[in-house]
């Protein structure tokens, strides 16, 4: 038995550089159970600066889980996975890897970096909506997340 969707809504933040992954991830998360709050930024830089809130995120919630692909232009996830890491104010925040890639030390690489899980994107909408989904149950049903933190000071 699932356990009963949150009642308030999750903020996940989406660093995904494509377009056609991008709509696949919102299709999927509207066919979920969660209320969620999706926020979407195009590449590395874009991300730690929603979530170090800089201009122009300056009010940007923290996410509550980040998907994070790992192939993207100006800072790939594998520089954001290790920022994220290095940050005692954003260490605490899931990091899942969702990427094209299943390259062994890709996986190995995001692992040493202290990623929470990496799942390699099924092809097709039904099997990456049904990844989408065991993401949400595991995480927003089964796991106990840490509480949103406010705006503390980076």
């Amino acid at each position: 038995m699932n356990a009963p969707a949150p009642c308030k809504p999750i903020d996940i933040l989406l660093v995904e550089d494509s377009p056609t992954d991008t709509l696949l991830t919102k299709r999927a998360l509207a066919n979920a159970r969660l209320i969620n709050r999706l926020h979407i930024v195009e590449d590395g830089v874009k991300a730690m600066a929603f979530l170090r809130r800089e201009e122009p995120y300056a009010d940007a919630p923290r996410p509550q889980l980040i998907l994070l692909d790992l192939n993207m232009p100006r800072m790939d996830g594998r520089e954001v996975l290790a920022a994220i890491k290095a940050d005692e104010d954003l260490k605490v925040i899931p990091v899942i890897v969702l990427t094209t890639s299943s390259a062994e030390e890709d996986v190995l690489k995001s692992y040493k970096l202290h990623a929470n899980c990496f799942i390699t994107k099924p092809v097709g909408f039904d099997a990456f909506a049904g990844a989408v989904a065991s993401i949400e149950n595991f995480w927003f049903a089964v796991v106990t997340l840490p509480p949103p933190q406010g705006r503390n000071p980076v």
